[in-house]
């Protein structure tokens, strides 16, 4: 079955296309990723998709449901959790109330609502403070409380727009290990990052917007093969410092800090260069590893193209 499914998107804001006959599917039970850069599309694409934004033209369906229909987006909606753009909790509020307060827009039993949010208050670790009012949290805390608000209803759907922007090295593996475990659990999340390490990580296929227009859609593994001469050695010596030019199958060198990432065609024979410069210029090697194109080098070539 498909969690979401898309066909000819077209959004228009006044004269300016914002989307532009998109189409793609999202299947039950998988991580569907979404990538783009500031403008291209992403935000629309979402807020057509949730029913904010109704489209020129095109079909959506979530869960079977026509997000077209008012009465069967309702249907949808109760099936879905959602976590929109620059989404606050009520900040006046304690983390138990706003959990009770989504509880009851979506219609639950007291007692369910009760239990389902001291489950999530433990889950995301934020039991402790659940009396605490919210103004006095963290960004970290009130990000993990709003996926956890998104997930009172224990949906079958999570549509989050970058759920772990801006965050600490902490509340981000949190919220990534919870979508981990949701997808165990046979859920479906559809999640757009600028982050390309979570998009790697978490997502099974990703879908890359560019000017309102979808550009790829693949498994990280298989948009990687679109990246060619990307492979790279990265290599640190102590103390740190390499002479390009001394390096013949080098196509590029890029330092950073105390390593260096060279880029070649041929990795076999720049390794074999590399520990050659260092027994010349009696160096020692810290680390030397073969890196293959990153997600990153592959929306930088996808996402840079033609995009001036």
């Amino acid at each position: 079955m498909k969690a979401i499914e898309v066909v000819g998107l077209t959004k228009y804001y006044g004269s300016f296309l914002a989307v532009d006959n998109v189409s793609f599917e999202v299947r039950k039970g998988e991580i569907f990723g979404f990538l783009g850069p500031n403008g291209a599309g992403k935000t629309t694409t979402v807020r057509t998709i949730t029913g904010v934004l109704r489209p020129n033209s095109g079909e959506i369906r979530v869960l079977g449901y026509d997000m077209l229909d008012e009465r069967e987006k309702i249907k949808a909606r109760e099936r879905t959790g959602i976590v929109p753009e620059m989404a606050n909790p009520y900040v006046d509020l304690t983390a138990m109330q706003n959990l009770r307060l989504m509880g009851e827009l979506y219609g639950m039993e007291k007692r369910e609502i009760e239990r389902r949010s001291i489950e999530l208050l433990k889950l995301f670790d934020l039991y402790e403070k659940r009396n605490v009012k919210v103004k006095a949290f963290s960004k970290g805390m009130r990000q993990r409380l709003i996926l956890a608000m998104a997930m009172i209803s224990d949906p079958e759907l999570l549509i989050l727009d970058e759920p772990t922007s801006g965050l600490d090295v902490l509340s981000a593996r949190l919220i990534k290990d919870v979508i981990r475990e949701e997808k165990r659990n046979g859920k479906t999340i559809f999640m757009t990052t600028h982050n390309m390490v979570d998009a790697n990580e978490l997502c099974e296929r990703i879908g890359i917007i560019r000017r309102g227009r979808l550009i790829a859609i693949d498994t990280p593994e298989k948009l990687k093969q679109l990246v060619k001469g990307s492979v790279s050695v990265e290599v640190s010596f102590e103390p740190m410092k390499l002479d390009p030019s001394e390096i013949a199958s080098a196509t590029k060198v890029e330092l950073m800090g105390d390593k260096a990432r060279v880029f070649t065609e041929d990795p076999d024979a720049t390794v074999r260069e590399l520990v050659h410069y260092a027994e010349r210029n009696n160096l020692r090697i810290v680390s030397l590893k073969t890196l293959s194109p990153s997600l990153e080098d592959v929306f930088i070539k996808l996402v840079g193209e033609g995009n001036d």
